[in-house]
């Protein structure tokens, strides 16, 4: 079987297991009652600058047996719509297998989804948030894809098929979209900028999001993921996202000059 090992386990997360899991464990405090949510945005840089915020979101979600994840290639291997559609990912807590059936019929109904292992094997977008998922449900089982195209017709398509897809299942998945936001600008001015978008993505509105970031040139490494989430509103019966939490590096490291945004969403 295919085994994914860990690539940012000791740098953006901790690779010893009890550390790994006392982070969670600390952040991942369960309020009652959960929410059913349809799907979520995270963050994924390490965990001392984003880590809270994504299990801040987390805690409050109910987390099924299976979870969809899309996040940002950042670097530009493999297919634009790059899917790891067999055998299980490995961390610090133990294997978590791909839904391979689910992978499968998601093939079929979309053509421009490819299965590509290799593109998932240094990237860290879905990677970081699979270690709180693990602790939410040890059940769990994932089905990861990676977008490298800024070709928004491309990525409207892909979402589209994918959409009606999930709508068919008796279980639909949760869906974990993955992003940082505003990236390399003083603090001020990243939380200026963040907002537009993350009045976009209140509004369930792909178009007005895709003209922030253009208008506004706001460097969210995850827009295409989160527009295609957008798209899908429809399928996945999404009527409502909030805003769960937004900080910037700097409330980690107390420099204001040169700060990342992060966000985290709950989509009901």
């Amino acid at each position: 079987m295919l085994i994914r090992q860990p690539h940012v386990a000791g740098t953006f997360y901790p690779s010893d297991p009890g550390e790994l899991r006392q982070f969670c464990d600390t952040h991942l405090k369960t309020p009652l009652p959960s929410v059913a949510a349809k799907a979520v945005v995270l963050p994924h840089a390490g965990y001392i600058y984003s880590g809270k915020t994504a299990a801040k979101v987390l805690s409050h979600v109910s987390i099924p047996n299976r979870v969809f994840l899309i996040g940002p290639n950042h670097f530009g291997q493999g297919a634009l719509f790059a899917l790891a559609s067999q055998g299980a990912w490995h961390t610090p807590l133990g294997e978590v297998p791909i839904d391979e059936p689910m992978a499968q019929g998601l093939l079929k109904a979309c053509d421009d989804l490819q299965p590509d292992a290799e593109a998932h094997l240094f990237e860290h977008s879905l990677e970081v948030e699979i270690p709180f998922l693990q602790v939410r449900n040890p059940s769990l089982k994932i089905l990861p894809l990676i977008v490298g195209s800024l070709d928004l017709l491309a990525a409207k398509q892909a979402a589209l098929a994918c959409g009606r897809f999930l709508s068919t299942l008796a279980e639909p998945p949760l869906v974990v979209v993955s992003t940082d936001m505003s990236h390399y600008e003083s603090d001020v001015r990243t939380r200026q900028k963040d907002k537009f978008a993350l009045e976009a993505i209140r509004n369930l509105d792909e178009d007005a999001l895709a003209k922030a970031v253009k208008d506004y040139r706001i460097t969210m490494c995850g827009f295409v993921p989160v527009y295609m989430l957008l798209v899908m509103k429809t399928f996945l019966g999404i009527t409502k996202a909030t805003l769960v939490d937004y900080c910037t590096s700097a409330d980690a490291t107390g420099d204001y000059d040169r700060v990342v945004g992060y966000a985290g969403f709950i989509l009901e």
